[in-house]
């Protein structure tokens, strides 16, 4: 099997050109038709990491949402609490922020997560907000580990949220955290166990290896948008597929990627060699193995055609996915230790 191909250059640095893999690099000589792309195989989802450095007006921002939105995708990120985080940045969900956001969500038919330095009542958050596709606010995560000599200090203070956010979209599931939340894996934990297969993790700083830890551990995409500014892309088994750094200039970084949600790994354990090879038989000219993993002992199983599912063919086959395979041995385990609950 022939590894990923990185196509390296002084602006994007390890940006991929990975289409082989799940995951393509969408063109930036030729706009797409909002919301409409030759059939493909798998799930596919177009996104877009918009990153910049501190300081960029409300004008500027909605500029460049609204110049990706013309383009096609089916989510925009920002970066974290991107129109900033001082004594004047505090606004609720009806501010002009999230007002001016929304309207070009509606617009290009698009879903946003845009950050804030949000109010709510006499407390403050710094919230990711996701917007719909009509414009809509479906979801508000509001970030669990403010960091604390920062955050926490400030007047008036940013609270501690509350709880793991896990959204259905149209085109999957999508989990949310915010930049310092990287360092506390049982939150990550907990979007694997709410079914996340894309994880949108705003932030001020990019991370690196303790994001590339959690993408590895609980097998789902992650994709950032930073204040560095950058845009790491990890795949479902913590391989790096992209890291773009100002690659527009000006402070600016434009990341657009289509990632096949569809695509799903599977332990050796169990799997191999009769259901996997069995599947493959039954169905070789649907689904093929695209990644073999043999220190790990994984392997990652794909759709070569549209209207093919290869998850749903592979539990068909009685195939078992990492992340299950793992929550069930655990359980299974302390049944074995005589405890009760798990």
């Amino acid at each position: 099997m022939q590894r990923r191909q990185f196509v390296k250059s002084a602006a994007i640095g390890l940006g991929a050109l990975a289409s082989g893999v799940g995951v393509s690099r969408d063109s930036a000589a030729e706009p797409a038709t909002p919301n409409q792309s030759p059939a493909q195989a798998g799930r596919p989802v177009r996104a877009v990491s918009i990153g910049f450095r501190p300081g960029l007006t409300l004008e500027k921002i909605a500029g460049l949402v609204d110049g990706e939105g013309a383009r096609g995708a089916d989510i925009i990120v920002l970066p974290e609490t991107c129109c900033g985080q001082d004594e004047k940045s505090q606004e609720t969900l009806d501010g002009p922020t999230i007002t001016a956001i929304a309207r070009l969500a509606q617009k290009h038919r698009t879903y946003i997560v845009c950050p804030i330095d949000r109010k709510d009542g006499e407390r403050r958050f710094n919230s990711a907000v996701l917007i719909d596709r009509r414009g809509q606010v479906a979801c508000v995560y509001d970030k669990l580990y403010p960091v604390w000599q920062q955050e926490c200090v400030i007047q008036p203070p940013v609270q501690p949220g509350a709880s793991v956010k896990v959204y259905s979209t149209d085109f999957g599931r999508v989990g949310l955290a915010i930049c310092f939340d990287v360092n506390w894996s049982p939150l990550w934990q907990q979007m694997s166990n709410q079914g996340a297969e894309l994880v949108i993790w705003p932030s001020a700083y990019s991370a690196g290896r303790s994001l590339q830890a959690q993408a590895t551990q609980f097998n789902y995409y992650i994709l950032s948008a930073t204040q560095v500014p950058d845009c790491l892309v990890y795949d479902i088994d913590g391989e790096l597929l992209i890291h773009d750094t100002e690659n527009a200039g000006s402070g600016i970084n434009v990341t657009r990627v289509t990632l096949d949600l569809d695509r799903c790994i599977f332990h050796q354990d169990l799997n191999l060699p009769g259901r996997r090879d069995a599947l493959l038989k039954d169905h070789g000219d649907d689904v093929e193995q695209e990644k073999w993993w043999p220190m790990e002992g994984w392997f990652v199983l794909k759709a070569r055609r549209p209207g093919v599912s290869a998850r749903e063919l592979a539990r068909q086959h009685g195939l078992e996915e990492l992340r299950h395979y793992i929550n069930r041995s655990r359980i299974e385990i302390d049944k074995c230790r005589g405890w009760e609950f798990s």
